[in-house]
């Protein structure tokens, strides 16, 4: 799967690490849901090491299609929230 970070880049993630982002992804929903901003910027900052520790990244020059588009680590609460589904916002 290709994940990109807003203002980033892109990262190739296996299926593997999957599992891992969900349960992250639960923990930032959970923390969206609340209106808990000190809890949603530890989730979203954990999130996006994970997406960057995991995944390979892609080099610039390289154009592929995003499956997953994340916010960037300055997002706001309510900005993401705008963006979550009933899944987060990695599906799965």
């Amino acid at each position: 799967m290709i994940m990109r970070i807003l203002g980033e880049g892109q990262y190739e993630v296996t299926d593997e690490h999957l599992n891992r982002l969900n349960e992250l992804d639960t923990v930032l929903q959970s923390a969206a849901d609340a209106g808990d901003e000190a809890a949603f910027t530890t989730a979203l900052s954990a999130l996006l090491d994970a997406v960057r520790s995991l995944g390979t990244p892609l080099p610039d020059e390289q154009i592929t299609p995003s499956d997953l588009v994340l916010p960037d680590a300055d997002t706001s609460l309510a900005q993401v929230r705008a963006l979550l589904s009933d899944e987060g916002l990695i599906p799965g």
